[in-house]
């Protein structure tokens, strides 16, 4: 029972970190684009404007959603978190730190799961977001949407080659396909066989 509530604080704490960050980013976007821009940038929300990413989310989820007519409304809703699913999915395999120790006790890194085919799993899931692309094209019912999905799924499939051809060479100098041993291989000049 302990190890599970561990697993689940990690999960809690590697996506929390995920979103926090996310938030983060999207703030320092905005006030670098402000500085760029000669503008004053948000500064109302909170002390520096650091509660604007909270205030954007809370607008958000009180937008109103807005679905073409003659769509499969189903579809078409459920399409953007089949296409940003994969991508959340995929920092499970990623080694943020190393051993989590918690009084005296070894808990594995600090990644939601340690596979042993992490390289694998991260460009297998990864290439499901092309389906989330595809299916809000054709569930909005219009054939512009449909094309529009279909130009931006070949796009993601063609970068798809061209990223697993990087990754390959990764995995051929670290000589594993898991990403905390890829991690430690970088870590040292010698075990990348120079």
């Amino acid at each position: 029972m302990n190890e599970l509530v561990v697993a689940a604080l990690k999960a809690v704490l590697v996506f929390g970190g995920l979103l926090a960050t996310a938030a983060l980013m999207s703030l320092a976007e905005r006030k670098v684009s402000a500085w760029m821009q000669y503008r004053i940038g948000p500064n109302r929300v909170g002390p520096f404007g650091l509660l604007q990413p909270l205030a954007d989310g809370v607008k958000f989820i009180f937008k109103e959603e807005v679905v073409p007519a003659g769509a499969n409304r189903v579809l078409f809703r459920l399409a953007p978190a089949i296409a940003a699913l994969p991508a959340m999915m995929t920092i499970a395999v990623i080694p943020f730190a190393g051993e989590v120790v918690l009084f005296g006790k070894g808990y594995g890194p600090l990644s939601v799961a340690d596979l042993d085919i992490g390289i694998l799993y991260l460009l297998a899931i990864g290439s499901l977001g092309v389906y989330g692309v595809i299916l809000g094209g054709w569930a909005s019912n219009s054939k512009y949407s449909l094309l529009g999905a279909l130009r931006a799924s070949a796009q993601m499939i063609s970068y798809e080659l061209t990223l697993i051809l990087a990754i390959l060479s990764v995995i051929v100098l670290a000589g594993s396909l898991d990403l905390r041993r890829i991690s430690e291989a970088q870590a040292t000049v010698s075990a990348w066989h120079l």
